[in-house]
């Protein structure tokens, strides 16, 4: 009987289509940017990257409410995330191994591309946000986990604002540094800085709409003892993989960059 729900269950999984319209989304991206970059169409890429956005992000939704409606986890969910962020390291550290290797090929020209504008109180004042964030994300996964989904959603709340927070004076800075001439064009430093700082800014948001997802899930009562908690502990470990890769951004991007 056990094995025959097992099949059962893994059926379901199998004959999903919501795949299909992501695997579309994403190739939609690198058609974007060729459309903008190479052919020169600025609009075209524009409808791309709409209908990429649009198409992934409603595909993820259908994807989430057909689980919750219909799926049984498998034990799968917390596992699979692991890998996510394993491949999102392979990322971030492309990123970084061209960052040093600009920093070791200009280094004879590189104490003339650093502005005088950059202030390293802000990547601190910016941490000391995340780290708190961290730390709400963990209360929140505990209330959760332990029936107190208000006090969860509160939690959630929290830390959909600090992140927030930190996207807002993070933008703040880049507009204060693009307007003194330090722009992702003006030089390598420039492109390495906003490159890291801006890949780092984009998972925030990922993560803060995870986050809304979890929410939603908690307000809708999809979170029982059966269902819905890998869910919630891989949203709350991803933001902790995003706190700790600033702490990595933060000192490249600021502390070593800045460096003469």
């Amino acid at each position: 009987m056990a094995q025959h729900e097992v099949h059962h269950h893994l059926g379901e999984h199998e004959y999903s289509f919501w795949p299909l319209p992501v695997g579309l989304a994403v190739l939609l991206l690198p058609v974007t940017f060729v459309s903008y970059f190479v052919w020169q169409k600025p609009m075209l890429a524009l409808l791309f990257g709409g209908i990429s956005v649009a198409l992934f992000v409603l595909s993820l939704a259908g994807w989430a409410y057909e689980f919750f409606r219909k799926g049984h986890e498998e034990g799968l969910g917390f596992p699979a995330m692991v890998f996510f962020i394993v491949s999102e390291v392979v990322i971030f550290g492309t990123m970084f191994a061209a960052f040093y290797m600009a920093r070791v090929a200009h280094a004879d020209k590189w104490a003339e591309w650093v502005p005088k504008e950059m202030n390293l109180v802000m990547p601190v004042i910016l941490t000391l946000i995340l780290w708190t964030s961290s730390g709400t994300a963990i209360i929140a996964e505990k209330a959760i986990n332990s029936g107190k989904k208000a006090l969860s959603l509160l939690f959630f709340f929290v830390t959909i604002g600090l992140g927030l927070l930190f996207a807002v004076l993070h933008i703040y800075e880049w507009t204060h540094l693009w307007h003194g001439g330090f722009t992702i064009s003006s030089n390598m430093y420039g492109t390495g800085f906003y490159a890291l700082t801006g890949i780092h800014t984009s998972h925030i948001f990922v993560g803060i709409f995870m986050q809304l997802v979890a929410i939603a899930l908690i307000l809708t009562n999809q979170i029982s003892h059966h269902k819905g908690h890998t869910y919630i502990r891989a949203t709350v470990l991803y933001w902790h993989f995003v706190d700790l890769m600033w702490l990595l951004v933060a000192s490249s991007a600021y502390l070593v960059g800045s460096l003469v």
